[in-house]
């Protein structure tokens, strides 16, 4: 992460997730809590991957696992604002994945390359056997995917 990271817009992630919040995800403040960002992280970053690759985690007989994550905020969002999580691949290797992730304000026209980030994250998914628990490399199909967004 660098100090200019306050500059990025949506522009700067190859893919955009639209994400919805709820009532109960603002905090006594009339912000969304710190947690929700990671949520909507989480949420963002396995839906594209089943959606694309139309995958079942549950039947799949490895696991993509959370080994670090980390988030910087620069902007409150709050409830009902529409919501994009910008997904980018820093770095592929052979069981794991690097996101490079930020959340920002959806914009009117729906293209959302505009808006100024409101938070910069990270994101390590570690590919584990499902049985074992040991590192596996990251699936074909799966790393296809991660692929067109590095």
């Amino acid at each position: 992460m660098t100090s200019d990271e306050r500059t990025l817009t949506g522009g700067d992630f190859p893919v955009h997730w639209p994400v919805l919040t709820r009532w109960t995800d603002n905090d006594m403040f009339g912000h969304l809590n710190n947690a929700v960002y990671y949520a909507l992280f989480d949420t963002a970053i396995n839906a594209w991957i089943n959606t694309t690759v139309g995958i079942d985690p549950l039947s799949v007989p490895w696991l993509g696992v959370v080994a670090e994550s980390g988030c910087k905020y620069f902007a409150e969002l709050k409830f009902p604002d529409p919501l994009v999580v910008g997904l980018k691949v820093a770095r592929l290797g052979n069981s794991s994945v690097t996101y490079r992730l930020a959340l920002f304000a959806a914009d009117e026209s729906g293209g959302d390359t505009a808006a100024p980030v409101a938070a910069v994250g990270h994101w390590v998914h570690v590919y584990v056997d499902r049985s074992t628990r040991r590192p596996v490399p990251i699936p074909a199909a799966i790393r296809e995917v991660l692929e067109t967004a590095c």
